[in-house]
């Protein structure tokens, strides 16, 4: 199982390549990158700054979408890393959450995801596109450099979304919560789009948003943000997880801020159980059992999201456990 580390670009980006190279040198195999718009950074500027200065750790965005940026424009993003670093990119795609109410737009449709990611392949295979391909305009649109296949893998939570990546993506990116029930959930959706996919390779990566610290209660404070998300945008999980009707309606009243961990105040009506079902939140050693289960549960790549006040001190803690758990050799796709 591969083991990463995912990141909003919100360090200075003079000392983030010497940041990427630390966790490779921790021993991680992926680093993801936030594409949230005005809230962080931007993402192909530290994705390049990541993959510079690297020489193993594979990059990827977590994730783009595709109404920011014209799918060529992103295909072209994506082919030039492909060049800089070939085999250390993915890109991941979905159709937006966050980085999209302040500039005026509303999440994409799953069918304008499916459009834009079949165009950016079409682009990364060397075809030159005219006239009208689905809802977008071309003439003689061609990328320079065509990368041929890269992987595409999508990020996605509800059912319709989930099934359509098992269909159409290489891997895909689950924010599910980290309790049996939410993964079994979300493990049928895939499953039903992986019965109509023509595509052979496909990876599932689990995201743990949580902190690891030797206080249990301040690990459950630093990640009860990520709670408050789940009602929000993805309701079906908190029920799963036990969260009343009353109690959902009464988080979405109060969450706001954009990116989830400005919903302070939403997060406050979520009680700890809640959070340790939903979120990688606890001692050293609560984490290396969640993790070891997270292992058994059939999971390609996990990748820890760090929040709280020290991420550093969770990235390394996360590590440690990763390296003192670790049996099997690293699959290499």
């Amino acid at each position: 199982m591969r083991i990463g580390v995912t990141l909003q670009g919100v360090d200075n980006p003079s000392e983030f390549g010497e940041l990427a190279r630390w966790i490779e040198g921790l021993g991680y195999d992926d680093l993801w990158l936030t594409d949230s718009s005005l809230h962080a950074g931007e993402v192909y500027v530290y994705a390049t700054l990541a993959l510079a200065a690297t020489t193993r750790l594979r990059v990827g965005t977590a994730v783009t979408n595709p109404l920011t940026r014209h799918p060529a424009i992103t295909a072209n993003a994506a082919a030039t890393l492909a060049r800089l670093a070939p085999g250390r990119f993915v890109c991941g795609i979905g159709v937006g959450d966050s980085p999209l109410p302040e500039i005026g737009l509303r999440p994409a449709k799953i069918s304008t995801l499916v459009e834009a990611v079949e165009l950016m392949r079409r682009l990364w295979s060397g075809e030159t596109l005219n006239g009208r391909v689905a809802r977008w305009d071309f003439e003689a649109a061609k990328l320079t450099q065509p990368p041929g296949e890269l992987p595409v893998h999508w990020a996605a939570s509800g059912p319709k979304t989930l099934a359509a990546a098992g269909e159409h993506a290489d891997g895909v990116i689950l924010l599910a919560g980290l309790f049996p029930e939410g993964i079994d959930f979300a493990n049928e959706a895939i499953a039903a789009g992986r019965g109509r996919s023509a595509r052979a390779r496909f990876a599932t990566t689990a995201f743990l948003y949580g902190s690891i610290r030797d206080d249990e209660a301040t690990a459950l404070e630093e990640a009860r943000s990520i709670a408050a998300w789940f009602p929000q945008v993805s309701p079906q999980y908190a029920r799963l997880a036990g969260m009343s009707e009353e109690q959902i309606e009464a988080v979405r009243a109060a969450y706001g801020g954009g990116e989830f961990q400005k919903a302070k105040q939403a997060a406050e009506l979520i009680d700890d159980e809640i959070v340790r079902k939903v979120a990688f939140a606890g001692t050293p050693e609560t984490a290396a059992r969640k993790l070891e289960w997270l292992g058994g549960e059939g999971f390609d790549a996990v990748s820890v999201f760090p929040l709280g006040g020290d991420r550093m001190q969770t990235i390394e803690s996360f590590a440690a456990i990763a390296k003192a758990g670790r049996k099997d050799p690293v699959p290499t796709d």
